[in-house]
């Protein structure tokens, strides 16, 4: 038995060998592929698209960088001289992989979505070549980017998302059909790269060269992920299972590897295996100290629970019943882990910053407690105030931003500790809160419950 144990242990280090050297072989093959991609922009541009959808787009972020540099400073693909289809692929492709990358530039120029309207063959339904479809697919893929105001856009995606809608049903044996659907249910903008990476594979196809070795790079990589994840969950598991608090506090919600999803989802990048963990565990604590909030604690202990954690005084909370007590101590434990972490990795102690994002937190819980205990209904304005304090995004994106250690500096970790959030955390709040409480509302509205929507 232990010679077998040998021998398929040897025989899996022999595998993860092979695997590693194929791995490294396709990353020189594609970096050297993008080094010397020349002039053909709209192979670049999809080279671009291609890695970033399959979420291997961080092994080669230099090149894409200096690629996305030389596109910014190209101009407008369109003229009079053709239909406009080619030109509206590589245009729309290159708006949308820009301005997701924070390039500021102005929408495509009217004349674009002028082509397609004034187009009598696209008017009249008859989209047949790939450049028609695939034209229409990134312009339909770069409305979704539209900031307020770029109505020319907007347009433009309304248009061509009828087009496409129009042609799925009379093309159901197209192979082309089921790429269209997808992209008109799940936009690229509006997805996440994990979960579509795989669909993106599988309709993912071409003749060069650079073509089979991404795709080959892409299985790889998924295997590496999946055994990564894996990994994660365990260790997930284990520290929940270990921290004991549904032996306590049996009322709260029992879900580790859900809270896990939201960092695995947003923190893509295999290399931050540590940091999706410490953030897991954050990101915890809100969902236990929300429950402890809306369905055990009365309205008593969370003012004493409230004032606790404004304190963060370990010693001096006689008041709290054990199971708040409980908690209390392990967000303390928490919070003082993943200062420590970040002490070490980053040379930043965050722990009064993280202890104040809890105080924040707890405030807000309390504030809706009371409402709901006085049966008041506060306006639009306080209630989406608090609210997005109350949606744990705040507290959640403070821990991110010290786990991550990018950009530390006094300057933006006061804006941190100030009472008005920066934009990008309360604008992500605001959605948040809204779209929660809208699920929210439409599930009570189909039981015919009304008592408590805002």
């Amino acid at each position: 038995m232990a010679f077998i144990l040998q021998a398929h242990s040897a025989s899996s280090k022999s595998q993860t060998g092979d695997l590693h050297v194929r791995h490294e072989e396709k990353l020189k093959e594609l970096k050297e592929t993008l080094a010397n991609s020349g002039e053909d922009q709209l192979q670049q541009l999809v080279m671009v698209d291609a890695m970033q959808r399959l979420g291997v787009a961080y092994y080669f972020q230099e090149e894409i960088d200096a690629i996305l540099e030389k596109q910014y400073t190209r101009s407008s693909a369109y003229n009079d001289n053709d239909d406009g289809n080619h030109q509206l692929l590589e245009a729309s492709l290159r708006f949308r992989l820009l301005r997701q990358q924070g390039f500021l530039l102005v929408t495509p120029d009217a004349e674009a979505c002028n082509k397609i309207k004034n187009n009598e063959k696209l008017k009249s339904g008859l989209i047949a070549g790939d450049e028609d479809i695939k034209g229409l697919v990134e312009l339909c893929e770069a409305s979704h980017l539209s900031f307020h105001g770029e109505e020319t856009l907007d347009e433009a995606g309304k248009l061509s998302r009828q087009l496409l809608t129009a042609w799925v049903p009379n093309n159901l044996k197209d192979h082309r059909a089921t790429l269209v659907a997808h992209t008109l249910e799940h936009p690229y903008h509006k997805s996440l790269t994990r979960f579509m990476a795989k669909n993106f594979l599988n309709n993912f196809q071409g003749q060069e060269k650079w073509v089979c070795s991404l795709r080959e790079l892409a299985n790889l990589e998924f295997n590496m992920v999946e055994s990564i994840i894996r990994n994660e969950i365990l260790q997930v598991s284990r520290w929940w299972k270990e921290l004991g608090m549904t032996k306590e506090l049996k009322f709260v919600r029992d879900q580790p590897i859900k809270w896990y999803t939201w960092p695995m989802a947003s923190l893509v990048d295999p290399r931050l295996s540590d940091e999706r963990i410490e953030l897991t565990k954050a990101i915890s604590l809100v969902y236990i100290i929300d429950d402890i909030f809306d369905v055990h604690g009365t309205l008593d202990e969370l003012i004493h629970f409230t004032a606790a954690v404004a304190r963060w005084d370990t010693d001096t909370n006689d008041e709290l019943p054990n199971y708040m007590k409980t908690c209390f101590k392990a967000l303390n434990e928490i919070t003082n882990d993943i200062s420590e972490s970040v002490y070490e990795k980053h040379g930043w102690n965050p722990i009064e910053t993280l202890r104040e994002s809890w105080a924040r937190l707890c405030k807000a819980f309390l504030v809706e407690a009371e409402w709901f205990r006085h049966g008041q209904l506060p306006n639009s304005e306080d209630y989406l105030k608090n609210g997005i304090i109350s949606s744990g995004v705040p507290a959640v994106l403070t821990h991110a931003f010290f786990i991550l250690g990018q950009g530390m500096t006094k300057e933006t970790i006061d804006l941190f500790n100030n009472i008005n959030l920066p934009s990008i955390v309360s604008s992500t709040a605001t959605i948040l809160r809204l779209w929660d409480d809208f699920g929210s509302a439409m599930v009570m509205c189909s039981y015919n419950h009304f008592s408590w929507i805002f």
